[in-house]
């Protein structure tokens, strides 16, 4: 008979609740009420991409970015842009603008790694200020504060059907990055990422590519999260840089990762809908008030004080603790044991078996 913490039991476990997981997204536009129900799914679902593609970098190599909120506004304008100025179909504006994103990562990336720690975290914060005061200023290009309207891609929909189309959407993006982190949390190269994250000069010591490494995390993490900004450009159609390029955006997308569990495939996910459920209920009930800034404040407090490494590994140690307890040492009984010597072959008076060796002479204890 199988306990409850059998490694077969435990991975069935597993796939049982992700198939569950999984049909619960999937079939939510299904069970939603209202449109608006709805539309605040799709915020979720944008968030756990935004949360997901910003553990790339936060997860595997423990930089912390408060200016993600960048890439997710070069993502939503780059689609928007190439949209309305050159014409270009929307989808075909979407992959371009995480191409483009992609190419600028790379020495945006190349000057920001080259310090760590809080320095990092200064660097990533004053991009996004710099290119909220460029979108803001260059009002014959971007719209300035006025904005920029981002034609529908399906203009023939009624609003509920444009959220379900874009629920899916992001949904599958979601997919998408989810299987990347899972593959990239598999390989030699997501080895090196984590050698990173624990202790960077011993990895670096030991002939680990630490720059070229913590690069390329760092391009797919503003890839990913660029698809996201053009996805939500498609589908709210109206761009404004102050929240295109908001530090908020970008410390909501650190609170999912270290609510949910940087180091679990899953946990941006959890995180994200955890949050971003909160954020909506709260701007329902209390309108244009900033109590919601102050309940993701008192959240993020409470999983600092009682969760410190995330709400799905603090659930999974107390599922360990409910289990038949382990010992790496296991006590054996002398019968065990002379049961295991005789299987061996260490019979009384053979080898070293511990009751059929000599007690030592007088002379070789004195000795």
């Amino acid at each position: 008979m199988r306990s409850a913490s059998d490694p077969a039991s435990l991975r069935a476990a597993r796939w049982g609740l992700l198939a569950v997981a999984a049909a619960l997204v999937f079939t939510f536009p299904v069970l939603a009420p209202n449109a608006y129900i709805l539309s605040a799914g799709v915020v979720v679902a944008n968030y756990a991409v935004l949360a997901t593609s910003w553990n790339f970098m936060g997860g595997f190599t423990g930089y912390i970015s408060l200016g993600h909120a960048a890439y997710f506004g070069l993502g939503a304008y780059g689609t928007g842009l190439l949209v309305t100025k050159a014409d270009v179909p929307s989808f075909l504006a979407l992959v371009l603008s995480g191409a483009i994103v992609a190419v600028l990562a790379v020495p945006i990336g190349i000057a920001a790694l080259r310090v760590r720690g809080a320095s990092f975290v200064i660097v990533s914060i004053a991009l996004v200020l710099i290119l909220l005061l460029v979108f803001q200023s260059w009002s014959s290009f971007t719209g300035g504060s006025n904005g920029l309207n981002v034609p529908r891609p399906f203009p023939d929909l009624l609003r509920p059907e444009h959220h379900l189309v874009f629920y899916y959407l992001f949904a599958g993006l979601l997919c998408l990055a989810l299987l990347t982190w899972w593959a990239v949390d598999r390989s030699r190269f997501g080895m090196g990422l984590k050698a990173i994250r624990e202790d960077e000069d011993k990895a670096q010591s030991l002939g680990v590519p630490t720059f070229l490494y913590k690069l390329v995390a760092f391009v797919v993490s503003a890839t990913f999260t660029a698809l996201g900004g053009g996805l939500y450009a498609l589908w709210f159609g109206d761009l404004d840089p102050i929240f295109q390029f908001s530090i908020l955006v970008g410390s909501y997308m650190v609170l999912m990762a270290l609510l949910g569990g940087i180091r679990n495939l899953f946990g941006p996910l959890v995180g994200a809908v955890i949050v971003g459920s909160a954020l909506e209920y709260f701007k329902l009930e209390f309108g244009d008030t900033q109590f919601h800034l102050v309940a993701a404040g008192l959240l993020l407090a409470l999983v600092v004080l009682f969760m410190p490494d995330g709400v799905l590994p603090f659930i999974g140690d107390q599922l360990r603790r409910l289990g038949p307890g382990q010992s790496s040492i296991r006590e054996v009984s002398a019968g065990e044991l002379l049961e295991q010597n005789a299987s061996r072959g260490d019979l009384p008076g053979q080898g070293d078996g511990v009751e059929g060796r000599a007690a030592p002479a007088p002379s070789e204890v004195t000795r």
